[in-house]
């Protein structure tokens, strides 16, 4: 989908922060096609990865022993500062206040109450990605947490997002979708930390999805490109094929080939 619109709480951004931003986007550009589009100092060299000319993910520069590299997600806020206030009641922390950038948007950085770090975008003159649920864009984002109820609450709160419990062979799955949508509206799932033992060590965390066109020959390249395998490509009945990646600094994301939508009868 090209030049998406977003419903509150909805995933509208996603960013890399990464110690080595010329290897980052060798390997990015070569497993989805991305190309980097630099920051100027008027952004703090916060630049932009493109798929097709399309805006696909934020990039910046972040030194190891500031963070771990890692992915972030961002949920459109009609009112940053409304979000940051609501974070703080309930029982969350604002790791940053509300900025503009320029023209373009206000950003936040928050943690929920179990510690995952997630951000807002209230846009400006950019709505914010400009492709989605393509292969080689963002298509799904899954939060890692101890409490998979207590999450469902603070978001519920945070956005009003509802929630369903979606059975599956292995198990049940909390899936996630803004207020007043259908269940073909849901943008991510809520997992119970541990349940995904490669991600345990990471604590609380956002895990961003990326559509592909196939999910194994996608794993293969992530390695062969200097990257990892976390959890090896694997069927889930209904939803995809699946893996669980990091890239070459250990930043971690998840890849699937969706399964195809069936027509109705």
């Amino acid at each position: 989908m090209r030049n998406p619109s977003f419903a509150t709480g909805v995933p509208n951004w996603i960013d890399l922060g990464t110690p080595d931003l010329d290897g980052a986007t060798a390997f990015y550009r070569g497993l989805f096609g991305w190309e980097l589009v630099p920051g100027g100092p008027e952004t703090g060299e916060y630049g932009m990865y493109s798929l097709d000319g399309n805006a696909a993910a934020g990039v910046m520069t972040v030194p190891e022993e500031r963070a771990k590299p890692s992915w972030s997600v961002y949920f459109q806020s009609p009112d940053a500062y409304a979000t940051a206030t609501t974070v703080t009641r309930a029982g969350g922390s604002v790791l940053f206040e509300p900025m503009d950038v320029r023209e373009f948007g206000r950003m936040a950085g928050f943690t929920d109450n179990e510690g995952a770090y997630f951000g807002v975008w209230q846009p400006g003159t950019n709505p914010g990605l400009g492709v989605i649920q393509e292969p080689g864009s963002l298509v799904w984002s899954e939060l890692h947490t101890p409490d998979v109820p207590m999450a469902a609450a603070f978001f519920q709160t945070l956005f009003g997002w509802e929630a369903d419990e979606v059975t599956f062979p292995s198990g049940s799955y909390t899936t996630v979708r803004p207020a007043g949508g259908g269940p073909e509206s849901s943008f991510g799932g809520l997992v119970r930390l541990g349940d995904v033992p490669a991600g345990a060590d990471r604590g609380p965390h956002w895990l961003p999805y990326f559509t592909v066109e196939d999910c194994d020959a996608a794993s293969a390249r992530a390695e062969r490109l200097g990257g990892g395998v976390t959890v090896a490509p694997q069927e889930i009945e209904g939803v995809g094929r699946i893996a669980h990646l990091a890239d070459p600094f250990g930043a971690a994301f998840a890849v699937i080939r969706p399964a195809p939508v069936m027509p109705d009868r």
